[in-house]
Order: structure tokens, then sequence, then C-alpha cells
């Protein structure tokens, strides 16, 4: 397909088959996410891969409760044989900019002080690289989906993958043929906000 209508096409799928996904597709995913932007070159991403139905029933372990029937969103969810979580390091990002080439334009930025970042560029660019797979689903005929971590279960996803204390879930990208829809997301019941509403030329 052509970029424009990839990313025409693009819709969150929040419900899949079991048919299981071709592992290439997975790959292309990762190493076009790795091309996103990232300040300095920081690169300050990584991506837990959960492609076996073990791995993937471990991560809706962690973050779901078992004492309820799941709702039409999580039922369509947990069909899903692929889920790739998106973590950043704020840490890659403080050591860069303390690095010489960065700190000689900026010498006050060897502090690797958090206060000079008026953005979390840490969440920004894992956030294009999420995005970069999404497009990279698409185009392969499958669906997928971004979906936050519940921050009480943050703990429990740590310790269930041994994520390392330097690295934040910003996410997760479920990945699968898409199945019969069980639950409709936002666009479902809010109108797109036109260009005119959102892009102002020149002065607000």
């Amino acid at each position: 397909m052509e970029l424009l209508e990839v990313v025409h096409r693009r819709r969150m799928t929040r419900s899949y088959t079991d048919e299981p996904v071709d592992r290439q597709v997975i790959e292309d995913m990762l190493a076009a996410a790795v091309r996103a932007p990232s300040a300095g070159f920081s690169q300050g991403w990584a991506f837990l891969v959960l492609d076996t139905q073990r791995d993937v029933g471990r991560y809706w372990a962690a973050t779901t409760g078992s004492d309820s029937a799941p709702d039409a969103w999580l039922t369509g969810m947990r069909r899903a044989p692929v889920l790739i979580v998106s973590l950043c390091c704020k840490e890659a990002y403080l050591s860069r900019y303390a690095e010489d080439d960065k700190a000689r334009q900026n010498p006050g930025w060897r502090d690797r002080a958090e206060s000079r970042w008026p953005v979390p560029y840490w969440h920004m660019d894992t956030a294009m690289a999420v995005m970069l797979m999404l497009l990279v689903a698409e185009d392969a005929g499958l669906g997928a989906c971004f979906f936050g971590v519940p921050g009480e279960s943050t703990a429990a996803v740590r310790a269930s993958f041994g994520v390392p204390a330097d690295h934040v879930p910003v996410g997760v990208v479920s990945v699968g043929h898409r199945g019969p829809p069980l639950a409709a997301g936002s666009p479902s019941r809010r109108a797109r906000r036109p260009l005119g509403d959102v892009v102002h030329r020149g002065h607000w």
C-alpha cells in the first residue's frame, strides 16, 4: 500500500482471532520501530515481545483480575497472539545529553537534571516508535492496538518479566488477525476534529 493509504486505513483493533501471526511481520515491526527519531539519537527505548500463548497469558494475569468475567474489550484483546510491551529509559537521555558533543553546546546539561527537559522525550520517542509499528502491522493486513499498562499493575509486570528498574512501560501493542468486533472504540462515539479546528497558520 501507499503510505497515505496505510495512514488512512489504520484503526485500533480490539478483537482478534487465534490465527498465528507471521513472525516476519513482527520482525518488520521491530525493525521499523528502531528507525524512529530520538533526541540526540539516544534511542532510549526497549521492546518486550510476548509471542507465545504462555507469555501472553502471563501478561494478562499480571494486569487483570481473575475474580470477575472479562468485559467485551478484554475478551477481544486476550485473543491477540502477540503483545509488544514498549518501554522507555529516561537515564539514556540524561546520560546522552551529558556527553561531550552535547554538553559542549550546553554545559549545564552535564548535571543530568530532568528539569532541563520541558517535555519527556523518552516518552515521545517511544511513542513515535510505536506509531511505526502500528503502520507496519496495517501494511501487512494485520490488526493492532496500542493500550496502556494499568499503573497499579506495573510492579506485577516488572516482576513477571524481569523488567529493569530504569525502564518504564509506556504501553502495549497487541497484534493479530482481526476478529469480529466486540467492543467499539471512542471513534464510534466521537467525530474526528476537522483540520480547521486544530491547524493554526501563522497565528493562533
